[in-house]
């Protein structure tokens, strides 16, 4: 905990305390005052004081007010920290999942999104160049447009549970008495949310597994999203090869699917046992060879696998290279409540880590891969990242509109939620859909009132 005058920031100050490795054991309190033109904040850490005042001038309402105050408390306790304990972050006071949308908001006000992030908030060189790099290769498809849409469906199925997940998916052969019930309700729902697509942007179907349904359920989803694609970009998740066939692959191509997800995470064998996932690396392989004359093809990979060497994830990088893909997304592991893992790990060192990521985007770079879209966690290896690489013309529209959120979002399914975007991104407003499969079949009805509300604002 953090002794601070500001409780209503208390959880936020707290996730700059948690980047630093040790510091929810320390003593730290934090006091902030105003005086004219200026915000004072100082911090206490075991006893040692550091204290910081920013100028703050022509602040034009009391929502920048409180934009202020929550930026100046958070950089002076990370400027504090940093101090106590002797090391610079990577992203320095950043504790928000989308430093891009951060670099798009202050060059739209005419101000060096890259002079804010090193000087200001204290984030690396190298960075902030890969910021800038992103907003490079986002131009011709960043579009911040109130009617624009991307339309999302979650299928909360997989063939078995990964280690390292948290997302809110179930077995399918446990789940099984579930099965149709939710996919008939899903298919009401899709049939009732098309009437709020403006203009569409993009489909994406998720999970979970969506491959994990037979062809039979699968193809009454696709049937349902027959009414609402035009021809954009479609993507399916299709993630594990041990679900992956001739048949669902035709399939998803027959319904207009343009590209899919095929998830290798490694390409070492021992890890792939290690994470309880029933496929080996030659299965990726072959799945993949299968698909790639079909559909672009995404492909995930993560940095920080519990045993694995910085060797061990070079070999996946290159072999990931080798079959080309037209997307490469290197994700750090990410520890969170709810996975197998988080009841054995914390936080993983990140000193390795950030040599895996390191060498994934120079690999990348080389092989004539650009790095199009960003996000981060919490509780992620290292306080680093997750990155999206692509080749050029093949970025993914949907990543795009839903990190940067400048594009409201249907959504479907149990755990989805929906969002609509005001005036570029600035303001946004939710409706979400219970998590539990159960829950979300007997509650449809509410669902759909939630939606009819939501996008009638």
């Amino acid at each position: 905990m953090i002794d601070t005058n500001l409780p209503n920031l208390e959880s936020e100050l707290m996730e700059v305390v948690n980047l630093f490795d040790g510091g929810d054991a320390l003593n730290i309190k934090h006091r902030f005052s105003e005086s004219e033109n200026k915000f004072v904040n100082t911090v206490t850490v075991n006893g040692k004081v550091y204290a910081y005042g920013n100028l703050v001038l022509n602040i034009s309402g009391e929502i920048e007010k409180k934009r202020l105050l929550k930026r100046y408390a958070k950089l002076s306790l990370y400027k504090g920290l940093s101090k106590f304990f002797g090391i610079e972050l990577p992203w320095g006071a950043l504790t928000g999942i989308r430093p891009t949308k951060l670099a798009y908001q202050q060059a739209e006000k005419g101000e060096d999104f890259t002079e804010f992030f090193t000087d200001v908030m204290k984030v690396s060189a190298e960075k902030t160049a890969l910021v800038k790099s992103i907003l490079d290769t986002q131009k011709g498809i960043y579009e911040k447009n109130d009617l624009n849409t991307d339309f999302f469906v979650f299928v909360p199925f997989c063939p078995s549970r990964c280690k390292y997940c948290s997302f809110i998916s179930a077995d399918i052969k446990s789940a099984e008495k579930h099965v149709d019930a939710y996919v008939d309700t899903l298919v009401d729902e899709i049939n009732h949310a098309k009437q709020f697509v403006k203009n569409l942007r993009s489909i994406y179907i998720g999970g979970g597994t969506p491959v994990s349904l037979s062809d039979e359920r699968l193809e009454k989803i696709l049937c349902a999203m027959d009414k609402i694609n035009t021809g954009v970009e479609y993507t399916v998740e299709a993630g594990r090869p041990d679900r992956i066939t001739e048949s669902n692959l035709k399939l998803l191509k027959a319904h207009g699917v343009t590209r899919i997800c095929i998830n290798p995470q490694t390409f070492s064998d021992k890890t792939l046992t290690a994470l309880g996932r029933k496929h080996t690396a030659q299965d990726v392989i072959d799945k993949y060879l299968m698909a790639k004359d079909k559909f672009d093809v995404n492909m995930d990979l993560i940095a920080g696998l519990d045993g694995e060497s910085f060797e061990d994830f070079k070999k996946s990088i290159d072999k990931a290279i080798e079959l080309s893909p037209e997307n490469i997304t290197v994700h750090t592991l990410c520890i969170k409540r709810g996975s197998y893992l988080a009841e054995t790990e914390k936080r993983l060192s990140g000193e390795e880590v950030a040599k895996m990521v390191d060498y994934a985007a120079a690999a990348l770079k080389e092989a004539g891969y650009s790095p199009y879209y960003l996000y981060r966690q919490k509780y992620m290896a290292g306080n680093l990242e997750n990155v999206g690489y692509t080749k050029p013309g093949k970025a993914c529209v949907y990543n795009i509109d839903v990190m940067e959120e400048i594009a409201q979002n249907v959504s479907c399914g149990a755990n989805a939620i929906s969002k609509r975007v005001f005036f570029g991104g600035e303001r946004i407003e939710r409706a979400a859909s219970p998590k539990d499969v159960a829950t979300y079949i007997n509650k449809i009805e509410e669902i759909k009132r939630k939606k009819e509300k939501l996008f009638s604002l």
